[in-house]
């Protein structure tokens, strides 16, 4: 006897995930999502599209120790932030990312990252740069400002270096993720991550795995209704 098994209704679904490189909650928040897409299987069809966002826009090119940013940024003391980085290691550990910062880690500047993630949006390449972009500075300790380091990684994922190399030299996309950037704080995006399913429904912060699958299936079932 032979079975067929019966078509499922699959709703698509347009994620724009609004985020900075050096933000370690949108590792978190991009690791639950993917793994609530997975959980969540055949009853959706997600298209993942990364959307800038720059945490500290006036970083200079040297970058600053991150406990002496955390500290002039929110006021915290050093011990809260080592506690929280322990809290941020435990979470990604939780979800197969590596953390290796430290108290002797730097805050970079990441508007040209973001400049090449724009160019990788347009090669099919978008999610597989930001990955390793994460990668490259949480786990490896990689400065994601410097050009050298960004060609490198942009290389790695099966982009041309030579054409990286090319935009990182001039001001190419510049104006692209400029009027990006406004456009997500125009909308009311003031924190990251911001993850905006269908332009409408958004879900901030690094959330779990199942609060994502509650949204994304809260989301379904009012497309459907």
């Amino acid at each position: 006897m032979l079975f067929r098994s019966l078509p499922t209704m699959s709703t698509a679904l347009k994620i724009d995930f609004v985020s900075d490189v050096s933000c370690p909650w949108c590792v978190i928040g991009l690791r639950g999502l993917t793994e609530a897409l997975d959980q969540l299987g055949a009853e959706v069809q997600a298209e993942i599209h990364f959307q800038p966002f720059e945490l500290n826009p006036n970083m200079p090119a040297e970058g600053q120790n991150i406990v002496e940013h955390i500290t002039e940024k929110y006021g915290s003391t050093a011990e809260e932030s080592q506690a929280n980085r322990a809290r941020i290691r435990d979470m990604g550990a939780e979800l197969g990312f590596a953390f290796r910062t430290d108290g002797q880690s730097r805050i970079y500047n990441t508007f040209d990252a973001h400049r090449l993630l724009h160019w990788a949006g347009l090669e099919g390449l978008q999610y597989n740069l930001k990955e390793a972009l994460f990668k490259a500075y949480f786990s490896d300790g990689q400065d994601p400002s410097d050009h050298a380091t960004l060609v490198r990684i942009a290389e790695s994922v099966g982009l041309d270096p030579r054409r990286a190399a090319a935009i990182l030299a001039t001001d190419e996309y510049a104006a692209d993720v400029r009027e990006q950037e406004q456009l997500w704080v125009s909308r009311g995006v003031s924190s990251v991550p911001t993850i905006v399913f269908n332009g409408q429904y958004a879900v901030s912060g690094g959330q779990p795995v199942d609060a994502f699958v509650g949204a994304i299936r809260q989301i379904i079932r009012e497309s459907q209704s």
